[in-house]
């Protein structure tokens, strides 16, 4: 049987969230202290530990099936790899930020600046379309720092919580794109392994469903139940069970987590009573 292999990065922001999804599917991998290569002992899958920018020419290439890459590494050097599921997590921006003091109109303020980025063809791309020339310095590593020391105007990296440009007196003025973790397959797989390649995927699915929804039961009067039903959103049908006390029952479903707290205030106000709301390991439709 033929061997689905998967690069995840080898450190860094990806490297615990890809590992943990796996093992959220029932993978369980045999993996030791830096090691570079990994075998599942339950499922036909061999992981690979990269340095993140190889990631991309690796799957161009056909040396790894299936990776759990950022979304923007792809913009930048995998053109054209095609990304099968988002994964959620990981998320950032790359953007344009210039110092503090810097008086920000608009994007026509930047050209022929000198611009430190590590994403030379994503702000390419970027200023392209505006019909804007840029000077870019590319480097690796502490792109933040290059205006502080006279290296460049402006940067276009990576931003999470912005707190690293809030430490270097650097201010976002420009969101190029929006990222997260991604499962990208290869051009080359083969049918065999595009099997391997579907079965993990409708894995990650039902794992995905499950972590943003929550199963909710209450107890509800008969005669609000289809008030009720009107408020949760359902997989086919509300789960309705009598209850000992005539004239109530039990109402069981599934409800998106980032809406929960909304919900639950109209559940109160239609009159149902004992709410309880439990996580979801897997989630298979």
């Amino acid at each position: 049987m033929s061997t689905l292999k998967i690069a995840i990065q080898k450190s860094g922001r990806l490297n615990e969230d890809s590992i943990q999804i796996l093992k959220d599917c029932g993978i369980s991998i045999n993996n030791g202290i830096d090691q570079l290569k990994a075998e599942a002992s339950n499922f036909p899958l061999e992981v690979l530990y990269l340095r993140n920018s190889d990631i991309p020419q690796y799957l161009i290439d056909g040396v790894v099936d299936l990776a759990i890459v950022g979304d923007n590494l792809l913009v930048e050097k995998g053109k054209g790899i095609e990304v099968v599921q988002k994964l959620g997590f990981s998320k950032c921006k790359v953007s344009v930020a210039v110092p503090k003091t810097f008086e920000y109109n608009s994007v026509q303020d930047l050209a022929g600046l000198r611009i430190a980025t590590s994403y030379p063809n994503t702000v390419n791309d970027f200023f392209g379309q505006f019909g804007i020339t840029v000077d870019i310095h590319q480097i690796s590593g502490s792109v933040e720092i290059a205006p502080n020391i006279g290296l460049a105007d402006a940067i276009v990296d990576i931003v999470s919580s912005g707190s690293t440009l809030f430490k270097n007196n650097l201010k976002e003025v420009e969101v190029i794109l929006k990222s997260e973790a991604v499962l990208a397959v290869s051009p080359k797989v083969s049918p065999e392994i595009q099997k391997h390649i579907d079965t993990l995927k409708f894995r990650i699915q039902a794992v995905l469903r499950a972590r943003n929804s929550k199963y909710i039961l209450m107890n509800v009067p008969n005669d609000k139940i289809e008030a009720v039903g009107k408020i949760l959103p359902v997989l086919r049908s509300l789960t309705v069970l009598p209850l000992a006390q005539e004239g109530w029952s039990s109402v069981h479903s599934v409800i998106d987590k980032d809406t929960f707290w909304d919900v639950i205030d109209q559940l109160k106000e239609v009159g149902a009573e004992g709410i309880l709301v439990c996580p979801i390991e897997k989630m298979v439709l």
